[in-house]
């Protein structure tokens, strides 16, 4: 029993030590995502460029840092240092330079992440405006706690896998040493396969006894890590194109006007004005995207306040009357009482205006937008009707997956950023709440939200 044990215990640790060195590489490489999202926000922003944007630039790094729980620092492109989190006061006298390795090689155009000794891993980006590096940014975090709280489990569960395996291996390997080793040997080849990445591996089940289940519960285990990958691996390239569509605009614009002689000066007019409109598309885009990061935190802060939900629909309809006129939809509101709820009244107005906004859009010219606010003893009912072209039975259980889209020529010409519903659903279930949609194609859809009067602590 003990040659078996020594040989599983040493595989568990293997396999403990590959989960964790991934788990690690995932939670550098998401950092290093989050320096980059933040370059990105510094260059549109020309923090580093603009003296007199140095209070909102403090500003939003300050936000920045808060909602990710990690120190962030900014450089300029001499290394002096721009920001940093961990400093109370942010002057410009007294300037002093990171040696930090990730910021130097990010200085030279290497986005590094690496783990320190500490558990704290450095993420470091170049910040790039017009081809050249103007700067940098490090994000300094520690382990998510998630990630050990679940490394931990895996080991627990990992040891006790192991001590079960070693005791039904030494009971059986008198009588069957064949019949068990064969299926453990094939199993590990089949982990050890999983464990360098190879997610689409299953392993064979063959009969009902332990041995079944515990590759039944295996392959089960994969099959999800599986779907979370194919997930991640599909949001990434959605955002990807996402980005590179107005930039390719934006690129062939000013290229157009690179490339030509004597051009008129309404053609730049003409060209400007669609440079500009890309532009506030990529930072919509990009707005979206940092709101999402902020909804997708294990524990997202609320601003609750009992809120009457009343005139937060109306104060909605009111901003939103000049898009539905211009199509001359009829925005109709109906209470049928006064209706307060305990909600996050910033969060709660983004996503009611994106399910009006979308029934606005998506509504032929002369249709209608109907509202409605309706409550029992313990949730508030919204009800956001429209009379558009509606959503196919087959795509409903889709629409609110990130940069969806059942139509995306139709969200083109809208300016749609295929973020807004992934947004609603994120804040609805923050609030404890729940969302449906009933449509049918070619006849209009019907949005129900439902929020809990009263939040649980």
């Amino acid at each position: 029993m003990l040659i078996s044990f020594l040989p599983l215990m040493l595989f568990s640790m293997t396999l403990y030590k590959r989960l964790e060195n991934h788990y690690i590489e995932e939670r550098k490489a998401e950092l290093l995502r989050q320096a980059n999202v933040t370059a990105g926000h510094i260059v549109i922003g020309k923090y580093l460029l603009d003296d007199t944007k140095k209070e909102l630039f403090a500003y939003e790094m300050e936000q920045t840092s808060k909602e990710i729980e990690a120190r962030v620092i900014v450089v300029d492109a001499q290394g002096f240092e721009a920001y940093d989190s961990n400093r109370t006061e942010q002057t410009l006298e007294n300037k002093k330079t990171h040696v930090y390795k990730e910021i130097l090689q990010a200085l030279q155009g290497n986005d590094k992440a690496e783990k320190q000794s500490n558990n704290i891993i450095n993420a470091a980006a170049s910040i790039v405006d017009e081809n050249k590096i103007i700067g940098a940014v490090m994000i300094s975090a520690p382990i998510d706690d998630m990630v050990s709280k679940t490394l931990n489990t895996i080991r627990k569960q990992l040891y006790l896998l192991t001590i079960l395996v070693s005791m039904i291996t030494g009971i059986l390997a008198f009588f069957a040493s064949g019949i068990i080793t064969n299926p453990l040997k094939r199993m590990l080849k089949v982990i050890q396969k999983i464990t360098e990445g190879h997610l689409d591996q299953r392993i064979e089940i063959k009969g009902r006894d332990e041995l079944a289940e515990l590759g039944n519960a295996f392959n089960h285990m994969t099959q999800q890590l599986l779907k979370m990958d194919q997930s991640r691996q599909e949001f990434v390239s959605n955002v990807s194109h996402e980005l590179k569509t107005p930039l390719s605009s934006i690129k062939v614009l000013s290229e157009s006007l690179l490339f030509q002689e004597d051009v008129p000066v309404e053609m730049y007019k003409e060209f400007f004005k669609d440079i500009n409109s890309e532009v506030d598309r990529l930072t919509a885009i990009i707005n979206d995207l940092l709101f999402l990061v902020k909804l997708d935190q294990k524990e997202v802060p609320l601003t609750i306040k009992n809120t009457n939900l009343n005139t937060l629909i109306e104060e909605i309809l009111k901003r939103l009357h000049p898009l539905a006129n211009k199509k001359n939809i009829e925005l109709i509101y109906e209470s049928f009482r006064d209706v307060y709820a305990e909600v996050d009244e910033m969060k709660l107005t983004l996503a009611i205006s994106n399910l009006v906004e979308n029934g606005i859009k998506y509504t032929p010219e002369d249709g209608i937008v109907r509202v409605t606010v309706d409550a029992d003893h313990q949730n508030a009912f919204i009800k956001v009707i429209d009379t558009g072209i509606g959503i196919p039975e087959e795509e409903q259980d889709k629409i609110f997956q990130r940069f969806y889209r059942v139509d995306k020529t139709r969200d083109r010409e809208t300016g749609g950023t295929g973020l807004g519903l992934s947004i609603t659903y994120r804040t609805v279930l923050l609030h404890q709440g729940s969302i449906k949609v009933n449509s049918k194609e070619g006849e209009g859809s019907e949005f129900i939200v439902r929020i809990p009067l009263k939040q649980s602590s």
